[in-house]
């Protein structure tokens, strides 16, 4: 009697402790969308030296992946975390997936320890990648450092033909970034967490009977009116 009386109430503390961490791995993806929707603010906002709004209009897929650690690169054994939207066929961005990046390196320009980092899939090529398991940058997907200013006029024809363009920002400056060699693919843990169920990146990014939470309302919104083309 004594052991079951103790197995209850080891499973009555750990019920609270799991809805705790629930909660909170909950918090940590909703963080990340208001983090990820700054990062995009301040990546067009930027006088001077902002993503270009007509590459955001060209683009197939946005995504943004707030304070990278330069160490996780380094020692190649973390990565960092981040989300993508897709533009839908009705020309808006769609529900968003969250995904993980490392095994690699980035451009660092300021050699600090974080920075943040916008991503633009660019063509349906470039989307095809995205909507794998997995894909390495620069041994499957191209990609190109982004140009800044108010047009992508002055950008090179590598970058206009790339797969993707990419930015970072680091002490509150945008710039291309080079990420060869880094791996991106689907963070599953993140997205069942968020829509309360396995779902693969794939169905989410096409929006397959996916509709867009409603706290992921506000980044989507954001992103629609920065991608959105003139008909």
């Amino acid at each position: 009697m004594r052991g079951l009386a103790a197995i209850l109430v080891a499973g009555l503390i750990a019920v609270p402790a799991i809805a705790n961490d629930k909660r909170a791995n909950d918090k940590r993806e909703i963080k990340e969308l208001r983090e990820a929707e700054e990062v995009l603010k301040m990546s067009v906002s930027a006088p001077d030296k902002g993503i270009p709004k007509e590459l955001l209009q060209k683009a197939e897929c946005i995504g943004v992946f707030p304070e990278l650690k330069k160490a996780a690169f380094v020692v190649g054994g973390e990565y960092g975390r981040g989300v993508f939207t897709c533009r839908q066929k009705d020309g808006t961005m769609g529900p968003p997936a969250f995904f993980t990046i490392g095994s690699g390196s980035v451009g660092w320009q300021f050699g600090g320890e974080e920075a943040d980092l916008v991503l633009l899939v660019m063509n349906d090529d470039g989307m095809k990648h995205l909507l794998k398991d997995k894909f390495a940058i620069g041994g499957e997907a191209s990609a190109a450092a982004g140009p800044v200013g108010r047009t992508a006029g002055a950008g090179l024809d590598a970058q206009m033909h790339a797969q993707l363009l990419s930015w970072s920002r680091s002490r509150g400056v945008f710039l291309g970034a080079s990420i060869e060699g880094s791996v991106i693919k689907p963070n599953k843990k993140a997205i069942a967490r968020f829509y309360g169920k396995p779902l693969a990146a794939r169905e989410i990014l096409l929006g397959e009977n996916v509709s867009v939470p409603s706290e992921a309302h506000s980044f989507v919104k954001l992103t629609s009116q920065y991608a959105r083309r003139d008909s």
